[in-house]
């Protein structure tokens, strides 16, 4: 049984036990995620799975996380909860029915509850429901804000790094961020041959992501 450590941003969810969810989810959105290590500047780069059966019990539709062998409903989930619900809200058409399970794959443990990794899990969660797949080489960061916004995240040269080192080569980032006092993106970007792009919103992050307008 193979254990490994889950985070959302800087979300520890904690260990992931990687068994026999892909037997009843029909299919898998690979969501790469970015986050910082305080300890270490250099950046965290994970892939989030998240699946969907599609059954008609329960209804409406679950959330669930393994976690050492024990499955977390909504309740425990933080922001992961907010961008399942925006989900869900933004995919009027579909019927939600069904479990939508998450597991994922990182190399290093960080702390509190992940908030900058609430724009590209709504993106995730959203690609699950239309059926769209993520494109490799594109991540996200920032908070998931009301009405789709995209809010304000830290440790941004961190995340840019963690992506080049896995082969990216775009990164998605709030709006307003490419240069601040603590930062200079663009340099960054052109140091490291990656592409910064600022994004307003889930929708324009999406379309950036699968190449599919909501």
């Amino acid at each position: 049984m193979l254990m490994r450590t889950l985070i959302a941003g800087s979300l520890l969810v904690g260990s992931v036990v990687l068994t026999t969810i892909a037997s009843y989810a029909l299919d898998y959105v690979e969501l790469p995620v970015l986050a910082a290590v305080r300890s270490n500047n250099l950046g965290v780069f994970e892939i989030m799975l998240m699946g969907w059966d599609k059954k008609a019990d329960p209804n409406a539709v679950q959330l669930q996380v393994y976690i050492a062998g024990v499955r977390y409903g909504k309740h425990h989930l933080g922001s992961m909860v907010q961008a399942f619900d925006y989900a869900v809200e933004r995919t009027p058409a579909v019927l939600h029915t069904g479990t939508v399970s998450v597991q994922g794959v990182t190399y290093l443990p960080t702390t509190s509850d992940g908030p900058s990794a609430g724009a590209a899990m709504a993106v995730g969660f959203i690609a699950v429901f239309k059926g769209d797949r993520i494109q490799r080489g594109t991540a996200l960061t920032g908070t998931l804000e009301p009405g789709g916004h995209i809010g304000r995240v830290g440790s941004l040269p961190d995340k840019i790094r963690a992506a080049k080192r896995e082969g990216y080569h775009t990164v998605l980032v709030p709006r307003g961020q490419l240069h601040t006092s603590e930062w200079n993106l663009i340099e960054l970007g052109f140091q490291l041959n990656i592409s910064v792009k600022e994004v307003d919103t889930v929708d324009e992050a999406y379309q950036f992501m699968t190449g599919n307008r909501l």
